[in-house]
């Protein structure tokens, strides 16, 4: 039988608690769903939806319908909310129509490098979970096999990552590794070769081989890569950048460096 639907009209109701402590990251396991674009994605790629709640007034929007009725004949629990309790669950500035809990895909490592030229990319220490977001979403796009985060990067799972992702990292494989030396040995016992982007002092970009196994390190705001992990690298790389600017974007990198193996693999 479908799930039935509740109404909550105080803020102070548990749900609302609960939503919040998901959205922060509180909730081992769980992830926030933020809007009708992110709730359709989730239920597309397969994600185990655990509660839904509407706002009153979008109810009868014929996309939030569908993603209702969607939702319900899977059995979800759903509710609709009043408006200033929909302001509680939604942590974006101008709250959504719809909000969704969900369970985190899991991935596992070979999935991250799977086919017979992966091109993984493994961001290391990227603290803005908007530039981490829109690293995943370049990666979708532009073909690479998946992402792995590293040390200080934020939560791929995280709901501003997740709306600057688009919705990629619910379909790319992605995986959380405490120690960069860590990633890089793993992507060596997948056969790839490390790649270690630096502002200067490298090999240009458009010089260097990525038709082969690949895995890219990408650094994070601010001070990049570590010393000690360029030089673990097996190449370094440079994108030529005329003066006086000296560094890019973390995402703009990524995209950079995804697209020409594109380029070169097509």
């Amino acid at each position: 039988m479908p799930a039935t639907s509740t109404r909550i009209t105080s803020r102070h109701n548990p749900v609302v608690a609960r939503y919040r402590a998901v959205a922060r990251g509180d909730v081992d396991g769980l992830l926030l769903l933020d809007g009708a674009h992110l709730v359709n994605d989730a239920i597309a790629a397969g994600l185990i939806i655990e509660h839904a709640a509407v706002d009153i007034n979008a109810s009868e929007r014929d996309e939030v319908a569908r993603l209702l009725a969607s939702l319900r004949s899977a059995d979800v629990e759903t509710i609709s909310v009043t408006a200033p309790v929909m302001d509680a669950l939604s942590p974006v500035r101008s709250s959504s129509a719809i909000v969704a809990i969900a369970r985190r895909p899991s991935t596992d490592t070979a999935d991250v490098y799977r086919g017979p030229a992966p091109l993984a990319v493994i961001a290391c220490d990227v603290q803005d979970p908007g530039n981490l977001g829109a690293i995943v979403r370049v990666a979708e796009a532009g073909g690479a096999s998946g992402v792995v985060t590293v040390g200080g990067s934020a939560d791929p799972f995280g709901w501003k990552a997740l709306r600057g992702s688009m919705g990629s990292a619910l379909r790319l494989p992605l995986q959380r590794v405490d120690d960069a030396a860590v990633a890089v040995a793993d992507a060596r016992r997948h056969g790839c070769r490390v790649v270690a982007t630096a502002p200067r002092n490298g090999r240009s970009l458009f010089d260097v081989d990525l038709r082969r196994p690949t895995a890219v390190l990408i650094g994070g705001e601010g001070p990049g890569l570590p010393d000690s992990i360029v030089d673990a690298a097996d190449e370094r790389v440079t994108i030529p950048m005329q003066t006086p600017v000296e560094s890019l974007n973390a995402a703009v990198t990524a995209a950079l460096v995804v697209y020409e193996a594109q380029r070169q693999r097509t």
